[in-house]
C-alpha cells in the first residue's frame, strides 16, 4: 500500500467524521494488485444532507478546500455520479470524493468494504470486485492502460468473487472492456 504519510491528510478526517466510506481507485488497486504511485486519493463517502456542517468540521476551511454549500448540496442531490473534490491546502494533495448518493455499486461497496489495520488505526478500503469494475468502466470511458494493468494485477495477486463479476460487468456492460483485462 502506498505509504499513509501523503494519505493520512484525508484519512485521519474521514475516519473522525464517522461516516460510511471505503477508498478505491489507484490507492485500493495498490492494497488488492501493484503498488504504484498515485496523484489523488479517491473516496465513496456516505454523505447526506444533514452531513454537510460535520463534513466542514472534519476538513476545516484552514486546512482544505472544501466546495461552497451549494455544490455540495447539488452533488449529493444526484441521482448519480455525484462527486467533489478536497485539496489539502499544505500538500495541495487531492481527494476525489464519489457520493455513495443512489448507486447500487457504491452501496455494495461500503456494504463489503473492508478494514485495514495501520500503525496509527486503521482505514476501510472497497472491496477488489468493486476496484475492478470501477476500473473497467474507466477504462471504457477514457482507455487508459493504467486501468488494465491495475485490473490484471489485482486479478493475479487478490481471490474474487468472480461469479459477482461476472453479473455486474453484463449489467454495466464492460464486458469489452474484461475481455481486454483478460487477454
Amino acid at each position: 500500500m502506498p505509504g499513509p504519510e501523503p494519505l493520512a491528510v484525508f484519512l485521519e478526517p474521514l475516519e473522525r467524521l464517522g461516516l460510511p466510506y471505503c477508498i478505491t481507485g489507484s490507492v485500493a488497486a495498490s492494497v488488492w494488485g501493484e503498488p504504484r504511485l498515485t496523484a489523488d486519493i479517491d473516496v465513496v463517502l456516505l454523505l447526506k444532507l444533514q452531513d454537510v456542517a460535520t463534513l466542514r468540521t472534519a476538513f476545516p476551511e484552514s486546512a482544505y478546500y472544501v466546495p461552497p454549500d451549494e455544490t455540495l448540496l447539488a452533488e449529493i442531490g444526484r441521482r448519480s455520479r455525484g462527486t467533489f473534490n478536497l485539496i489539502h491546502h499544505a500538500s495541495h494533495f487531492k481527494a476525489d470524493i464519489y457520493v455513495a448518493g443512489h448507486d447500487p455499486l457504491h452501496a455494495w461497496a461500503l456494504e463489503h468494504r473492508r478494514r485495514i489495520d495501520l500503525e496509527d488505526g486503521g482505514i476501510w478500503i472497497a472491496p477488489p470486485e468493486y476496484v475492478i469494475l470501477r476500473k473497467l468502466e474507466f477504462l471504457r470511458e477514457g482507455g487508459s492502460d493504467k486501468h488494465v494493468r491495475d485490473v490484471r494485477f489485482m486479478l493475479a495477486t487478490t481471490p474474487v468473487n468472480h461469479a459477482f463479476l461476472q453479473t455486474e460487468i453484463a449489467r454495466l456492460g464492460v464486458g469489452e472492456q474484461w475481455y481486454r483485462c483478460r487477454e
